[in-house]
């Protein structure tokens, strides 16, 4: 008998570590304000996490309504 398929989604499996480098995303921008993507990686030390891992908590954090754009093009906490 064939495995069903999975479910619908437009997101992975949100990991433990994920909700983690959310919230010092969100901390930091509460902390030091409004920055551009890259200040912000360089303020949570992201080069130090693992590749894309980034990127995959600040799309989350966007899409959860937790950081938002500015009309400027920065981030800020939501």
């Amino acid at each position: 008998m064939p495995m069903p398929p999975p479910k619908p989604s437009t997101e992975g499996k949100r990991d433990r570590q994920v909700f983690h480098e959310m919230g010092q995303i969100v901390r930091a921008l509460e902390a030091e304000g409004p920055q551009p993507p890259d200040v912000l990686a360089r303020i949570v030390g992201a080069t130090y996490w693992e590749r894309d891992r980034f990127d995959r908590a600040l799309a989350l954090a966007v899409a959860d309504g937790l950081v938002y754009r500015t009309a400027e093009g920065e981030l800020a906490a939501g």
